[in-house]
């Protein structure tokens, strides 16, 4: 899968394949506006990625201090910039070690 793969399927809103992975379909899903799913898929994956979408998700969510702790977790640095930036961002990162 490329970016553009990714950034296709949020356009059309077609799921991604199971074998994506659930940190990629943790984003996809915040990427078409379901943070629920996003996160219910993200808070299972314990490693730094899985810290990182996690981070990312409660920055979105507005919960600074908890996204604090989870790039903490994830060994980042606390990101203020662009959330669809950031979220870019970890795609193309978890796409590019796939």
């Amino acid at each position: 899968m490329t970016i553009e793969d990714f950034d296709a399927a949020v356009a059309s809103r077609q799921h991604l394949p199971i074998e994506s992975g659930a940190l990629l379909r943790a984003l996809w899903h915040d990427a078409v506006g379901d943070w629920d799913a996003a996160h219910r898929l993200a808070q299972d994956v314990e490693s730094p990625d899985g810290a990182w979408v996690h981070a990312y998700l409660h920055r979105r969510e507005g919960d600074i201090g908890n996204a604090h702790y989870w790039y903490r977790r994830a060994n980042r640095a606390p990101q203020s910039g662009d959330l669809d930036a950031e979220r870019r961002a970890i795609v193309v990162e978890l796409l590019a070690r796939a």
